[in-house]
């Protein structure tokens, strides 16, 4: 079962949305059947909200469920209201970025694509305090909250179940300079030293590759779980988007591939950002 309640409710929320389907009904059919709103069932099959175990029981009796599959939603039920580490820091984790963070400490695989920045799980505290300074200009205090929490995550990438994380920078990322000298120097060699961890791979899509997919930054995850289907992730200043429908899975998993068949080697990248960071001198 995933590890986090941000995955827990999306499971259960794919849970209750197959039986629907399996059974041939629509939300407000169901929701007529209990004498509920049909925007109650469509709540609870979209994740919006929690879903009470008496909820669950309800729905086990109208779709004739196995006993284990009962227990088995009730618990996803009762362990998706738990709170995550990152709930307590407050408004330094935004709602829509709270969902990517709890998906992202379930995922057992990660494939992020950046052409501008450092990937957030592998930024050093000064990189990512220059960013947040530049784009959302908060107080200081709430810059050392976000900053706190991007230190948080990074620690899944050395868990002792840690995801496997594959990680593409255009080669603009280590051209630009984000802060001085100093905060790049440091950057440069966490990336190297990040790059050296059995579950990360790093490789850097270079000025001379060509013409290559224009998809934009993004993540994605994927979940240990074969029911958990895999997430793609897109974020802006205020807001993400979530894409999970099949057809945008494969057409970023293949814009992926053909990145990591243009990028240089993980070898021949390690090299290039060393070369980027003795040109720092």
């Amino acid at each position: 079962m995933a590890g986090s309640p941000t995955a827990r409710r999306r499971r259960l929320a794919i849970e209750l949305k197959k039986l629907r389907e399996d059974h041939g009904l629509t939300c407000n059919q169901v929701g007529e059947s209990l004498d509920w709103s049909g925007s109650k069932v469509n709540r609870m099959e979209t994740g919006q909200g929690r879903v009470q175990p008496s909820d669950i029981d309800a729905l086990c009796r109208f779709y004739n469920t196995a006993d284990e599959l009962r227990e088995l939603l009730k618990d996803l039920a009762k362990h998706s209201k738990m709170r995550g580490w990152w709930h307590a820091y407050g408004s330094a984790v935004p709602t829509w970025f709270s969902v990517y963070v709890g998906l992202e400490q379930a995922a057992c695989s990660l494939r992020t694509y950046e052409a501008e920045f450092v990937p957030g799980l592998l930024q050093t505290a000064d990189y990512a305090r220059e960013l947040h300074r530049a784009t959302a200009q908060p107080s200081p205090d709430d810059v050392e909250q976000m900053i706190a929490v991007r230190m948080e995550r990074q620690a899944l990438l050395t868990a002792p179940q840690a995801p496997d994380l594959w990680a593409i920078l255009h080669e603009s990322v280590l051209r630009h300079a984000i802060g001085n000298r100093e905060v790049m120097q440091a950057q440069f060699e966490r990336l190297l030293k990040m790059a050296q961890l059995k579950n990360v791979t790093v490789q850097v899509l270079p000025f001379g590759s060509g013409s290559y997919p224009a998809t934009g930054a993004y993540t994605m995850l994927g979940f240990p779980e074969q029911e958990d289907p895999d997430i793609v992730y897109r974020d802006g200043l205020t807001d993400a988007v979530y894409l999970e429908q099949p057809s945008d899975i494969a057409q970023y998993a293949k814009a992926f591939d053909n990145l990591r068949a243009l990028s240089l080697s993980p070898q021949q990248s390690s090299a290039l950002i060393t070369e980027a960071m003795q040109g720092l001198t």
